[in-house]
């Protein structure tokens, strides 16, 4: 396992469970996963059993949490909370103060910020922008 590295003069170990990057300020849980390739940092917060998958990055105040999952170059940061069995995937992006929960799904080049809340079943994929609003 790879020793502590410095990004932006923030120190960054990897997380015993899967060997991704987490920085030292921000808080991932004994369950949670986060893969070799992945990253938390800043202040993220990765919950319960969350996983964080291939090149997915988690950053700001942003909140995975439950049995949520962020894959492949997906990125989740500002105050953004995904929880429950949400999937974010391919490129997409939540941030702002938006919300991802329940079963939803968020893939593609999507990106999901503001206030915006998506829940229950609902899927986003391909090229689109939500910024406000509930979903589900």
């Amino acid at each position: 396992m790879q020793k502590e590295v410095h990004l932006a003069g923030i120190p960054h170990h990897p997380h015993k469970n899967g060997g991704g990057l987490v920085a030292k300020t921000a808080k991932v849980a004994d369950t949670a996963y986060v893969a070799p390739h992945a990253l938390v940092s800043g202040n993220a917060q990765v919950l319960d059993h969350a996983k964080i998958l291939d090149h997915a990055q988690i950053s700001g105040h942003a909140q995975i949490k439950e049995n949520a999952q962020v894959s492949d170059h997906a990125k989740v940061f500002g105050h953004a909370k995904v929880f429950g069995h949400a999937k974010i995937s391919g490129h997409a992006q939540v941030y702002g103060h938006a919300q991802v929960s329940g079963y939803a799904q968020v893939s593609g080049y999507v990106e999901v910020c503001g206030s915006a809340k998506i829940s229950g079943k609902f899927k986003y994929q391909g090229n689109m922008f939500v910024s406000i609003g509930e979903h589900s």
